[in-house]
């Protein structure tokens, strides 16, 4: 069965897309740690980040470090961090989060935002990254 991902990718379920390349998506959290928080995933569906094939591996990340670029620009903050946990949807995903203090890579923390607060974020961010 499609993970919930996998049915985000095919636009069977809306997202507040960031990115987008041939292998790679990115699209807001919709229960964000913090503003800004983006997940970044492969299209192809993989559970677990080390079971990808090396080219695809690297091309994520690399797809990541863009997409925090123009995540940085859009949320002021001291670094973008990078987190895998892979737990909670079985589909890879790094969440990308601005960071101005330990406390903000805290998954028991979540900030609310409204839908049109998300839309407007995920232009901002979208039109800040630098292909």
């Amino acid at each position: 069965m499609a993970s919930i991902f996998s049915k985000i990718v095919a636009g069977e379920i809306p997202c507040y897309k960031v990115a987008e390349t041939e292998h790679c998506f990115a699209f807001l959290d919709i229960n964000p740690v913090v503003k800004g928080h983006v997940l970044c995933i492969p299209k192809q569906e993989v559970d677990y980040i080390f079971d990808l094939d090396d080219e695809l591996f690297c091309e994520l990340h690399l797809f990541a470090k863009k997409v925090a670029k123009g995540l940085k620009k859009v949320c002021p903050c001291i670094k973008v961090g990078e987190a895998v946990v892979g737990i909670d949807v079985p589909h890879v995903h790094i969440h990308l989060m601005p960071l101005n203090k330990p406390g903000d890579l805290n998954f028991g923390h979540h900030v609310a935002m409204t839908p049109e607060e998300l839309k407007a974020l995920a232009s901002e961010i979208s039109a800040a990254i630098e292909w």
